[in-house]
């Protein structure tokens, strides 16, 4: 079964690691070879950052972002046959009539803009496609979830200027990690579908960065969707990730949200979870365990790609 994945965080490991390191093969829980043994048919890489990380190396947000970026290019460069950047459905369909992987470039952390719409649009024009609008910090766009006090604080004025533009450019709005005030901000604003790119549900497990039932209706209802977070912090008590877990919150997102409004948003490599699932390329036997569980192949492919074509031609184009 084809697959599409909404957030991994291999850019960072493969940064922080020094020049040594590679998308072609790495010890990390994605690599090209992981990807193909996995049947990945795209992969959404984030730019990821820590703002008070980056603070301390007296580094601006954006031109950190711009080196990663530069380093994901040059990754992309070494390995033509395998893997090619993809900024929509067109190249979505030729990467895949190629046998090529399609990377998605993204951004998690809205403060690589520095509060600069047009530096949102000189992402855009190194083929960004998606930003997650806050992490664990306030930034000019809004407010994370991480923190309680922050849970009913919407968007910035700056931030509401960013959906705007963002429909505009024709960019996935990312809502993981943003306060439930700023769900709602974005879920009245924006004019497209957008999407939580690593998210659960809240009702399954109390956690912040999960979204209630109303919020998975919202978007849902909206034609958004939510990717399925692979973390045990976001599944389930149990300190083990487990597929057991990861299917009870597919089942209520499902029956919350409808078919429709799931995906997958492993968040590899920006976990430390242990993990029954332990790399990308043992995605299949998610794929196996939905069989098992009585999912039915129509769900299977909404859930691990169609979803996932249709946000990508709905928005991207």
């Amino acid at each position: 079964m084809k697959v599409i994945d909404f957030h991994c965080d291999t850019m960072l490991r493969i940064m922080d690691s020094g020049e040594g390191a590679e998308l072609k093969a790495n010890d990390f829980q994605v690599d090209i070879g992981k990807l193909k043994q996995g049947k990945v048919l795209a992969q959404f890489f984030a730019l990821f950052f820590d703002l008070k990380v980056v603070s301390r190396k007296k580094k601006s947000p954006f031109d950190h972002t711009m080196e990663m970026l530069q380093r994901f290019e040059e990754e992309l460069k070494k390995n033509p046959g395998d893997i090619a950047l993809a900024k929509g459905s067109k190249d979505l369909l030729k990467n895949e009539g190629k046998g090529k992987i399609s990377a998605f470039l993204t951004i998690e952390e809205g403060e690589a803009i520095e509060g600069s719409l047009d530096k949102l649009s000189a992402f855009h024009q190194r083929g960004v496609r998606l930003i997650t609008l806050t992490w664990n910090h306030e930034n000019q766009i809004g407010f994370p979830n991480i923190h309680y006090q922050n849970r009913d604080r919407g968007l910035k004025p700056f931030g509401k200027e960013v959906i705007e533009a963002m429909n505009h450019l024709g960019m996935l709005i990312d809502v993981s990690h943003l306060s439930d005030g700023g769900f709602w901000d974005v879920a009245e604003g924006s004019k497209q579908p957008f999407i939580a790119s690593h998210s659960n549900a809240r009702t399954v497990k109390t956690h912040p960065r999960n979204l209630s039932d109303e919020m998975l209706r919202a978007l849902g209802n909206g034609g958004g969707v939510t990717g399925l977070n692979f973390a045990h912090y976001f599944l389930s008590d149990d300190p083990i990730s487990k597929i057991e877990a990861m299917l009870k919150h597919m089942r209520h997102i499902i029956n919350v949200a409808g078919i429709e409004a799931l995906v997958l948003g492993s968040d590899f490599d920006g976990i430390s979870s242990t993990l029954e699932i332990q790399d990308m390329g043992e995605i299949q036997g998610l794929i196996a365990a939905m069989e098992k569980e009585g999912f039915s192949s129509k769900e299977i492919e909404y859930i691990t790609h169609k979803n996932g074509r249709r946000m990508i031609h709905e928005v991207l184009g």
